[in-house]
């Protein structure tokens, strides 16, 4: 199934191609904070409908993960990292696709703060 996805505002639209599988809801200074919860792809998953210049990311700890963020209405609606076999990878907010009913969505609980 195709699930459409967007910041608040619409400045960054994409599409992802999958069937929500678990999330994760992780406890990191940033997660926590945001209240994502994050589904794991491969980058070849998700299709970007704006182009790249119409974000912004941020770093932090380590930098191996771009939060992406609207710089507009400031919604995070996913982050790009590789994974370690080194593949690229996508964590997408499943709070920011639509027609996903989260509360049938099996949540793992990931301690962040540990790392």
């Amino acid at each position: 199934m195709i699930y459409q996805g967007s910041c608040h505002c619409g400045n960054i639209s994409y599409e992802v191609e999958a069937e929500p599988g678990p999330v994760t809801a992780c406890n990191c200074s940033i997660c926590q904070r945001r209240g994502h919860l994050m589904w794991f792809l491969p980058r070849p998953r998700l299709k970007l409908k704006s182009p790249e210049s119409s974000m912004k990311f941020y770093t932090f700890n380590k930098h191996r993960i771009k939060h992406y963020f609207c710089p507009n209405c400031g919604c995070a609606p996913f982050g790009m990292a590789k994974d370690k076999e080194g593949k690229d990878m996508v964590a997408v907010n499943v709070r920011c696709l639509e027609g996903v009913d989260i509360g049938a969505l099996k949540v793992n609980h990931f301690d962040g703060r540990s790392l």
